[in-house]
């Protein structure tokens, strides 16, 4: 345990944690009004907090919409028209390309709506409206409740307030914690399922500086795509069908040509995924010293080895270009952070805080009673929460990260299923129908030497992290029959496994009945699979469940004690993937010692970075000729063509593809990444060095129009020089 009041740390470090910022946060629309609204005001914003949300007349939410699972989208026409960014929207790309129609490289533009492309699967959400049902959910909830007590009433009342709302409704709805589960808001949305692919880049535009440039600035990448929404013929949402059309939007977001300054005021509008921002100390030590390091190490093989056949084959690029580019983001990250809060003193900054928040606490009686020991409650839990979590990590990015292994848990429910006596022959023909179709996509994107590789190397390595009786028993039969040789243990798997490739797996499951589970049961990948879910199931989840309900337990009330212990302070809650706003302005920064960054990056960039012998850095003869004759239209800034700029506003992953918007609510430019030294304002914000990255609107644009020539989808925009 930490000795609380031996540690004395300087008033800077305390008042780093305990004095909000202007440029921090995540706020809640519905209550801007009343907690932001002046102070974005005085800040340069010439709005007013109704044009942002409004639930009585159509505002700027009502084009802010969740795209997919994890990124933001804007609706940016009055024919529903959206913008995201081009990796938001690269899994849909390279869904529809192949060797003879490389839409990743070569770049994609629907001359017309007919040459629109459908995905099917793929959603956008818009935010009807939302409302604090704090008072309904929590009457009743009492302190004298166990946790599995209140976890039970809060799941009935949330699913009785979604059913209210939900019943005779196209919309659905979700109730959502806020301040980990001291305040509740159920949010209210429309889901629209027919969304056509309408224009991309080439990756040499969209992705260009590829994962050598992800998380840095200075930033050169033109990473947007287009899409639309179609409705049925009343305009509501609607499966996709030929005969839909384009949706009438309550709102469509103005497009301003005029370039920002630095100081400018600008926010970003969109729906950010997750921040923990007001973890004890013990947490941050967890994830800095552990976790992280760990999960880059594992990462960094693995991309080693995928890098060393993409660069070898094009149609292996394409197969790996997403699965690389989901690894490689998470790895720099990860890296980004630990350097970010070790420039911060997070931990020292952390440990200053409870030094004060402790000596609050027992400065009272009262606050004794409430929050005593809480602190120590968290040393004791984290101490054990932190190798559970180490062999989660090796579970996830070593043992279940095994390509061949993901593919034998494709099967996992039908075993499952075909195992009981009971069930239906209809039920395995459903069951069957995902298998099938999860397989198609899986061996679509599946190169077994890869795979192979990936094998010997992860295996070996999660094997010298743990002693015998921490690893899964899959390593005592690799031990036992294989003499510990992971090696000669992989051309059995692969040899013998149905899982190895596309052929035996259909030929076993296009044909598959019940009676022949047993089969996919003596399977040696599925097998491997088994044993890492087994071990997890009997091992690790039981342990990270207990503490994990402990822990949230003890943020609860850990929250509620920094809201008391700081009254003064704005709180906003961590980002838990809804609705939120986020103001800053536009600024330059200095990373480290002798260095400074402009907060504006253009063409001319581009043009010093080229390098056609480096995929990532070859540069368009199009673009290059546009260069060249300085053709910017009117969008090029004199000789100078824009690309990117930063501003101080805070943001994270689901943020990407969010509207940055300037003081009258116009869009000035697509959120889409952050600066590397300021990846840990996930954790701890610092207004020093955390910069938000933007394409600027002029460049997609000028892409759009002048490079693409597509020039009748910016007659649809609304452009405000």
């Amino acid at each position: 345990m930490k000795k609380y009041f031996y540690f004395l740390l300087s008033t800077i470090l305390i008042l780093q944690v305990s004095v909000s910022r202007a440029d921090e946060g995540l706020w809640i629309p519905l209550l801007l009004q009343s907690l932001n609204e002046k102070e974005m005001q005085d800040m340069g914003m010439r709005i007013s907090a109704e044009e942002i949300y409004n639930i009585n007349n159509s505002s700027l939410k009502d084009a802010i919409l969740l795209f997919g699972g994890g990124c933001t989208a804007e609706i940016i026409s009055e024919e529903g028209l959206i913008l995201t960014n081009h990796h938001c929207g690269y899994a849909q790309i390279q869904k529809h390309s192949s060797i003879g129609n490389d839409l990743l490289t070569d770049g994609f533009w629907a001359m017309d709506k007919q040459e629109e492309l459908p995905n099917p699967g793929l959603t956008v959400t818009r935010l009807v409206r939302m409302e604090d049902v704090t008072q309904r959910m929590l009457d009743g909830i009492t302190g004298e409740m166990t946790e599995k007590e209140r976890a039970k009433a809060i799941k009935e009342k949330g699913e009785e307030i979604t059913a209210e709302i939900e019943k005779d409704s196209l919309y659905k709805a979700s109730v959502r914690p806020f301040y980990y589960g001291n305040e509740y808001y159920v949010l209210v949305y429309e889901i629209f399922k027919d969304v056509r692919l309408v224009g991309a880049p080439p990756s040499n535009v969209g992705k260009f500086g590829g994962d050598t440039d992800n998380w840095m600035w200075p930033r050169h990448t033109g990473d947007f795509s287009l899409f639309r929404i179609y409705v049925n013929k009343d305009n509501e949402p609607a499966e996709y069908a030929e005969d839909n059309v384009p949706y009438k939007p309550l709102y469509s977001i103005p497009i301003s040509i005029k370039g920002v300054q630095e100081d400018d005021f600008t926010f970003i509008f969109g729906f950010p995924g997750r921040t923990q921002e007001y973890l004890p100390s013990d947490a941050i030590e967890m994830i800095t010293q552990v976790q992280n390091p760990n999960r880059i190490k594992l990462r960094r093989k693995k991309l080693d080895i995928y890098e060393s056949f993409m660069t070898q084959d094009p149609q292996i690029r394409i197969q790996y270009s997403l699965k690389h580019a989901r690894l490689s983001n998470g790895w720099k990250k990860w890296i980004g952070e630990n350097r970010g809060i070790q420039k911060l003193d997070g931990i020292d900054t952390k440990l200053g805080f409870e030094k004060g928040f402790n000596d609050w606490v027992q400065a009272s009686a009262e606050r004794k009673k409430k929050y005593g020991g809480l602190l120590e409650a968290f040393d004791k839990s984290y101490d054990e929460m932190t190798n559970a979590q180490l062999e989660m990590i090796y579970l996830v990015e070593a043992g279940l990260g095994v390509e061949i292994v993901r593919a034998a848990r494709i099967a996992a429910k039908l075993v499952s299923i075909s195992e009981i006596k009971e069930t239906t022959n209809e039920e395995i023909q459903k069951e069957l129908k995902v298998v099938l179709k999860k397989g198609e996509g899986f061996y679509k994107n599946y190169y077994l030497p890869i795979d192979r590789k990936a094998f010997v190397v992860l295996l070996n390595i999660y094997r010298e992290e743990f002693p015998p009786d921490q690893l899964p028993a899959i390593f005592a039969l690799i031990d036992k029959k294989y003499k510990g040789n992971i090696d000669e243990f992989a051309d059995y798997v692969f040899k013998k496994s149905m899982f190895a490739n596309e052929k035996t797996f259909f030929d076993f499951f296009d044909n598959y009945k019940k009676s022949k589970y047993k089969k996919v049961l003596k399977d040696p990948a599925f097998t491997m699979a088994k044993s890492f879910i087994d071990f997890y199931g009997q091992n690790t989840k039981p342990v990270i469940s207990k503490l994990s309900v402990e822990i949230d337990s003890l943020m609860r009330i850990y929250m509620q004690a920094q809201m008391e212990y700081q009254p003064e302070n704005n709180f906003y809650p961590d980002a838990n993937s809804t609705l939120r706003v986020a103001y800053g302005k536009v600024k330059p920064y200095h990373p480290r010692d002798g260095v400074f960054y402009e907060y504006q990056t253009t063409l001319k960039g581009i043009m010093e970075k080229e390098d056609p012998n480096i995929y990532d850095y070859v540069v368009e003869d199009k673009l290059k000729q546009l260069y060249n004759q300085k053709d910017y239209g009117k969008y090029g800034m004199g000789d100078e063509m824009p690309v990117c700029f930063i501003a101080t506003n805070h943001t994270t992953g689901g943020n990407s593809g969010s509207p940055a918007l300037n003081a009258d609510g116009q869009l000035i430019g697509l959120n889409f990444d952050r600066c590397w030294e300021g990846t840990m304002s996930d954790l701890m914000f610092d207004p020093d060095q955390c910069r938000n990255i933007m394409l600027d609107i002029r460049y997609f644009l000028f892409m759009v129009d002048k490079f693409a020539g597509a020039g009748h989808l910016v007659d649809e925009m609304e452009l405000i020089d």
